[in-house]
């Protein structure tokens, strides 16, 4: 396996210099700045990214004002306790994707934030405590107790609102089975290991982020 500065010195190559590999970064925030960021925004988060799943992001984007309205800014006691009056009126909501699926599922990740909430003081208190050398612990925490929330969804999510995270794109994977570390898109748990050592790896070398990490990897595949 390459070092991290070996693969950052291949997207360097690639991209015109390190300078532009590393500008633009997403940011990452401290455990508590996540704490700090309230329920309904992540429930909103997660929201968006399960309508996005399967269609154009662009769709989701242009009615996301909408979206917003419709579910009453995602206020999480209001949509854990949906009535099938409000679920069949969403269906019927232009505003939205109406998709019964994913508005259940919405409703579900409601349930959950609350529980959560209820644990920790806040969704984002246990996000924010949640070590990144786990990170793929989180995602499968995710996965297994929210609904819809596997493959990308919920690394983007958490990605968008500064979770220190890798996103496992068609480029980091290339990267990662380039690397050896994996021979396929990793769907096990022990395929998950394996990246997440490696990711632990590269961390220690390079003192970077798992966020960084992840972008510089997937800048050094050609794409």
């Amino acid at each position: 396996m390459r070092t991290y500065e070996e693969i950052l010195t291949i997207a360097a190559d690639r991209k015109g210099g390190r300078d532009s590999v590393l500008a633009d970064m997403p940011k990452v925030l401290s455990a508590d700045e996540l704490a700090a960021i309230p329920d309904s925004r992540w429930l909103a988060q997660l929201a968006r990214g399960i309508f996005q799943a399967g269609i154009s992001w662009q769709v989701v984007e242009n009615k996301w004002a909408g979206i917003e309205e419709a579910f009453y800014n995602f206020d999480v006691g209001r949509v854990a306790m949906m009535s099938e009056d409000w679920f069949d009126e969403l269906l019927d909501d232009p505003r939205i994707v109406r998709s019964p699926p994913k508005v259940e599922a919405i409703q579900q990740n409601a349930a959950f934030i609350q529980e959560v909430a209820a644990e920790a003081g806040s969704f984002g208190r246990k996000i924010g405590d949640w070590p990144a050398e786990d990170f793929a612990g989180l995602l499968e925490w995710l996965k297994k107790n929210g609904s819809r929330l596997g493959g990308a969804t919920g690394a983007y999510a958490l990605r968008y609102l500064g979770k220190e995270s890798y996103v496992l794109s068609p480029s980091v994977i290339a990267r990662l089975e380039a690397e050896g570390v994996i021979d396929k898109e990793p769907t096990s748990k022990k395929a998950m290991a394996a990246v997440q050592d490696a990711f632990n790896t590269w961390k220690a070398e390079s003192g970077e982020s798992l966020t960084v990490i992840s972008r510089v990897l997937a800048q050094s595949i050609d794409g």
